[in-house]
């Protein structure tokens, strides 16, 4: 692949398998705390890689919201554009209505308890965008990283309710969940 990242790395990356862990790690992080956006494109076609089977029927992306100020801060939503590269209609059908702690150190009762009611149906959705991409339709639930599933839990029991038939869960990366000896 062609980018600020060598192709041995991108190798690397390959063989990760999605595990959190080594340069998938690195370039997570490089996209998302550094803001090196140019990472979007490589990052996302290897979700849509990993993801083909998910993706095949669904109707849209829908990208795990931010909280407004987090977004303005970061100057960007990751998961918005890690959707845009997976060749569907990006809809942003949730709405993130209360800031939440950051969830990195938080025991996975924590994180579950963190981000109850945190997310609802976007106000900003369309009854039309409503009746062809959500209601009764499969999507795709978009974010970079996954740990103990309790973000894209919430955000899944939002879309359920709103009527939508079923979620997939497309991430780049799976955190190694620490259990204690």
């Amino acid at each position: 692949m062609k980018g600020a990242v060598c192709g041995r790395c991108w190798s690397d990356v390959h063989v990760s398998d999605g595990r959190y862990e080594g340069i998938l790690r690195e370039l997570i992080h490089a996209f998302k705390y550094e803001g090196r956006r140019s990472l979007a494109q490589p990052l996302g076609a290897l979700l849509r890689e990993r993801s083909v089977e998910a993706l095949g029927d669904a109707a849209c992306a829908v990208p795990v919201p931010l909280f407004a100020w987090k977004r303005l801060r970061r100057g960007f939503n990751q998961a918005a554009d890690l959707a845009t590269q997976l060749d569907l209609p990006v809809v942003h059908a949730l709405w993130r209505v209360r800031i939440t702690a950051s969830q990195t150190g938080l025991s996975a009762a924590q994180r579950r308890s963190n981000v109850r009611g945190a997310f609802r149906l976007s106000p900003f959705l369309s009854p039309q965008t409503y009746d062809r991409f959500i209601d009764g339709r499969t999507v795709a639930l978009v974010d970079d990283v996954m740990t103990t599933g309790a973000t894209l839990d919430a955000c899944t029991d939002v879309l359920l309710k709103a009527g939508v038939r079923e979620v997939r869960v497309v991430t780049l990366a799976r955190a190694p969940l620490h259990r204690p000896t």
